[in-house]
């Protein structure tokens, strides 16, 4: 998240609202341990109405790549985002 909000700032994309529900598949051992094989993230972020939408979503495969949670872990990270445009087109800075 903190990858995809900074490129976002930098590429003049507003974020207005940002939730995660992410799952993860996890293989459990006999002696009742267990590591995860994978994790999909589905983030549903909410932009301004004057935000690239198309932009918004290739700013997550980039984020993805920057991630140092993801690329600190051994199993596959996958992203599923919804990219939301607010219904309002005003912009405040025009």
């Amino acid at each position: 998240m903190l990858s995809y909000l900074h490129l976002c700032a930098v590429n003049d994309v507003v974020v207005i609202s940002y939730e995660d529900e992410a799952v993860g598949t996890m293989t459990e051992t006999p002696q009742g341990g267990g590591r995860f094989t994978c994790v999909t993230l589905r983030p549903r972020v909410g932009i301004t109405s004057w935000s690239d939408a198309v932009k918004a979503t290739e700013l997550h495969h980039q984020a993805h790549e920057l991630c140092f949670i993801a690329n600190s872990v051994n199993f596959p990270v996958g992203c599923e985002a919804v990219i939301v445009a607010a219904e309002s087109n005003r912009n405040p800075e025009r």
